[in-house]
């Protein structure tokens, strides 16, 4: 496309006709009942002019003129001025405004900031409270067509930098890749329908979206301590949204809401005694070949009290048994290292075959390479040397690993625990909270130890807690305790009524 010209080639500047062929004639006195004095002059083949009450005023213009020229300047044809000074009568055009950023686009921009930093699990917790928090924050309810799939698309997708991202390269952005093809509509719609950051400044859309945190998928009420995790990221989130200046406070500060209040202490009916336990042992046993593997892990965690990270993370050199006749058989498990289990899309590397990788961590409550010896009665080094006796380690020395040699899932620990629950207790134990979750065999454990009368302060050392921790979540009678303290109660009273 050539460039418009007029006169003596100058071209056009912003549709207005300009022009290098300029003549500045002298100074005309007009006279009349009052003495004018016109500046004039032509500007391609068009005249000009204008007139001034004194002379030297006009003098004075027709110098800037002059000037002006002089420099090379272009004139407009139309007006018979400097191209200068018609830019500067124009007004400023008005910048253009970027679209307000939505919550959809804030949140998957705070996802993939706590990404790198962030371990396995609290990536996936971070997906979590965005994906549940992010429905409430749409301008319309998703049709039906897409309702099923707004958690996948959200948790899954739009949430999980590592699965929505590739690598490009050193010192390279990440690559967006193209979504699931079942997923593509309802992105599309989710992004249509996302409200502006800004909108979070109204308490009743922030309180709204509080709700819907308290709420399970199913509309239940929400444990508490769930509720507060998920709020926890979602104050972060609003925080990361005024720090980019789409809000100026966070709106969560000062909003009345009451949360649920958060449980504190074990209940202690999750808590079994030494009889179950052993029972629960045996059943996982008979649960296949996994089942005999995980029977040594499921007593690391009744009879040492770890965390299930800790107890993923052992291997051959956290592991000190005595020799089989040796006097002593108390046995040591120095802590070094967490491996909270997680699903591989949580990772960075995830192995060729699927199996998940996860990083070691420092543990909780400590520096890292700060390590935690915990003891390991007779009876837990007698499993364990079975368990080694049988299974061996793997190939990277870790205690615990599936039947290819890599970890074994949540989902697979979870299953085997649920079997072995339904095999050894009863059917109502086995329908009520105890010992529901793998975790609830280290509350066992620390209240065992502390009824058993050991001291507070080393109970502690070996959970890796505080003391005022222990004191305030674990310190719980252990199921069938209660049934000991009321016998010694009748036993007093009848030796009372008998006097």
């Amino acid at each position: 496309m050539t460039t418009p010209r007029t006169g003596t080639g100058r071209p056009d500047m912003d549709g207005r006709p300009t022009s290098f062929d300029v003549r500045i004639w002298a100074i005309k006195e007009i006279r009349g009942r009052k003495t004018t004095y016109r500046v004039r002059g032509r500007v391609a083949q068009k005249e000009f002019g204008s007139n001034f009450a004194t002379f030297n005023l006009a003098d004075a213009r027709r110098g800037e003129l002059l000037a002006a020229a002089r420099r090379g300047e272009a004139f407009d044809i139309k007006l018979g001025i400097p191209v200068s000074e018609v830019r500067a009568a124009l007004p400023e055009p008005e910048p253009e405004l970027e679209p307000a950023r939505t919550w959809l686009e804030h949140a998957r921009d705070f996802a993939d900031l706590k990404w790198w930093s962030a371990a396995p699990k609290s990536r996936a917790a971070i997906a979590d409270a965005l994906a549940t928090v992010t429905p409430a924050l749409l301008t319309a309810d998703p049709p039906a067509v897409h309702a099923e799939l707004v958690r996948e698309a959200l948790y899954s997708w739009v949430f999980r930098t590592g699965t929505r991202t590739a690598d490009a390269g050193p010192h390279r952005p990440r690559i967006e890749l193209e979504p699931p093809a079942h997923l593509a509509a309802t992105l599309v719609w989710l992004a249509k329908h996302s409200r502006p950051v800004a909108d979070l400044a109204k308490p009743d859309i922030a309180r709204a979206a509080l709700d819907r945190i308290a709420r399970k998928l199913d509309g239940r009420p929400a444990a508490a301590n769930t509720v507060a995790r998920k709020r926890a990221v979602f104050f972060g989130a609003l925080d990361y949204a005024v720090e980019r200046r789409d809000l100026a406070a966070n709106p969560l500060t000062g909003l009345k809401w009451t949360a649920p209040k958060q449980v504190e202490q074990v209940d202690r009916r999750v808590v079994c005694n030494h009889k179950q336990a052993r029972a629960l042992l045996d059943a996982a046993g008979r649960q296949g070949d996994v089942g005999r593997r995980l029977v040594a892990y499921f007593a690391v965690a009744y009879y040492a009290g770890c965390r299930p990270g800790e107890i993923n993370a052992l291997d051959k050199d956290t592991v000190e048994l005595p020799a089989e006749d040796a006097e002593e058989q108390w046995g040591v498990l120095r802590l070094a290292v967490s491996r909270p289990a997680t699903s591989a899309g949580w990772l960075d590397e995830p192995e060729p075959d699927g199996e998940a990788l996860t990083p070691a961590r420092q543990l909780k409550h400590r520096a890292v390479g700060e390590t935690r010896p915990v003891p390991a009665c007779p009876l837990l080094v007698a499993i364990l040397r079975a368990h080694v006796a049988e299974f061996g380690f793997a190939p990277d020395g870790r205690l615990f690993s599936g039947v290819r040699g890599g970890e074994i899932s949540d989902s697979v620990i979870g299953r085997t625990w649920a079997a072995a629950r339904t095999e050894a207790l009863t059917p109502a134990q086995a329908a009520g909270p105890l010992a529901r979750r793998v975790y609830d065999l280290r509350h066992a454990c620390l209240s065992g130890w502390l009824n058993d009368g050991v001291s507070a302060q080393q109970v502690a050392e070996w959970a890796g807690h505080s003391v005022a921790v222990l004191l305030k979540v674990y310190a719980k009678c252990v199921d069938g305790d209660d049934v000991a303290a009321r016998k010694r109660i009748e036993a007093a009273q009848t030796l009372e009524n008998g006097r």
